[in-house]
């Protein structure tokens, strides 16, 4: 299965935050996009940090919905809310402009297009 390198590094992040938050219940699925990053022919190398900055809008992201997904956002007041919806809509935007830059500096040709969108 060829993932374009967009989705490869968005899902391998995520799948990485899981691993750490669920103690290990998702390897295969980390242990499948490992290996996708692995033979993918690309020079990773050259993304190295931007991966650490996909992961750390993930865990941004998964920070302000922990409370959400739980189902204790009435414990929220509307104003924090919507100021976590803002951050992470803003977040969100973050992850766009950063996953096609990596697929720029990869030579990628997919990216993903947001049209009136803040992360154009």
């Amino acid at each position: 299965m060829i993932f374009p390198v967009i989705e490869l590094v968005d899902r391998y992040t995520i799948a990485k935050l899981k691993l750490e938050k669920t103690r290990g219940a998702n390897w295969e699925e980390f242990d499948f996009y490992q290996k996708q990053l692995a033979i993918c022919g690309y020079d990773l190398a050259q993304i190295d940090q931007d991966l650490v900055y996909l992961y750390n809008i993930h865990v941004q992201i998964w920070n302000l919905e922990a409370e959400l997904k739980s189902g204790r956002e009435a414990e929220l007041s509307l104003e924090e809310l919507g100021r976590r919806a803002v951050m992470i809509r803003n977040l969100n935007n973050q992850r766009v402009r950063l996953k096609n830059s990596m697929a720029n500096q990869l030579g990628c040709a997919v990216r993903e297009i947001k049209k009136d969108h803040l992360s154009e």
